[in-house]
């Protein structure tokens, strides 16, 4: 038998009380969508840490899933009842077929050429080059699979700036992607930092099977110090408030590079990193741009 997939509308003030409603009755999972997306209505929620957002869509969709054979209508009534509706929603469903969704999830993940001599391979790929530079790397609770331009900004300035024997800091490592870029490449040591315990531990994962030796941590005092080259890939309200630390990190003659910031923010960024470390734009990839430069 197939799963049930239920979809509904309502409003703001009610999408999630009546997910919690639903979830409490024993539905699989409850999410909440913008019925408006993809329309000239949609109403983006989600920017940047320190960002100010409304929370909710005025016009929501409710999507749950339930077990094959419940009572979809009465649990739908019940928690309408609990959330306080007037009434039950209309609703509609659709069954969800048993698949190997370890298969169908590895599928969308195949591996990402970088430049000429770097590759990022999923664990259950062969390399397509095994002569090139192979990050072994699969999707998972951290940022950083190589998909997003971003990453492929400060990977492809990585791949130029190393020449060998220099020490790299990735400030915000999330998977650890540059860092362990950084020692295939050529560093001589190589180390990251990042709020999220959870990405410390993919990175140190990341670490082991790519067969790079690799400091990780939740503490940047845990790697205080100076380096040759700094990274930073995270997005432009934590890159202006960090600035002070993450400069104090890259040594005199050494290079620091940032990612996470769109075109019409470039100009601010350098800005706010001017007294420390004059920057430049480096590379455009889409709307992202990567800033790069010395310090004196």
């Amino acid at each position: 038998m197939a799963w049930q997939n239920v979809s509904f509308l309502t409003d703001a003030a009610s999408a999630e009380p009546v997910c919690d409603a639903l979830l409490e009755l024993g539905a699989l999972s409850a999410s909440i969508e913008d019925a408006d997306a993809g329309t000239p209505d949609e109403q983006p929620q989600f920017g940047e840490p320190g960002s100010v957002t409304t929370p909710g869509w005025a016009h929501s969709r409710v999507v749950a899933l339930f077990e094959p054979d419940a009572d979809v209508a009465a649990m739908l009534a019940e928690a309408a009842a609990q959330a306080g509706l007037a009434g039950a929603p209309s609703f509609t469903v659709e069954p969800v077929e048993e698949q190997n969704w370890v298969q169908l999830t590895q599928a969308q993940f195949e591996p990402i050429r970088v430049s000429g001599r770097l590759w990022i391979v999923p664990s259950w790929h062969e390399s397509p080059d095994p002569a090139a530079i192979n990050l072994v790397l699969d999707p998972g609770m951290a940022f950083g699979t190589g998909s997003h331009p971003t990453t492929r900004l400060c990977l492809e300035w990585l791949e130029r700036t190393i020449a060998g024997g220099e020490s790299v800091l990735d400030y915000g490592c999330g998977s650890g992607i540059l860092a362990i870029a950084a020692a295939k490449l050529g560093a001589a040591a190589v180390a990251g930092v990042d709020i999220d315990p959870l990405a410390v531990e993919a990175a140190n994962a990341n670490a082991d099977s790519n067969g790079v030796a690799a400091r990780f941590s939740d503490s940047a005092e845990a790697l205080a110090g100076e380096y040759d080259l700094v990274v930073a890939n995270i997005l432009s309200n934590p890159l202006r408030v960090l600035a002070p630390a993450i400069c104090a990190h890259v040594r005199a003659g050494g290079r620091l590079a940032l990612s996470g910031i769109l075109r019409e923010q470039a100009e601010e960024i350098i800005a706010v990193y001017a007294p420390w470390i004059p920057l430049q734009v480096a590379d455009v990839r889409e709307d992202w741009v990567c800033l790069a430069g010395v310090r004196p």
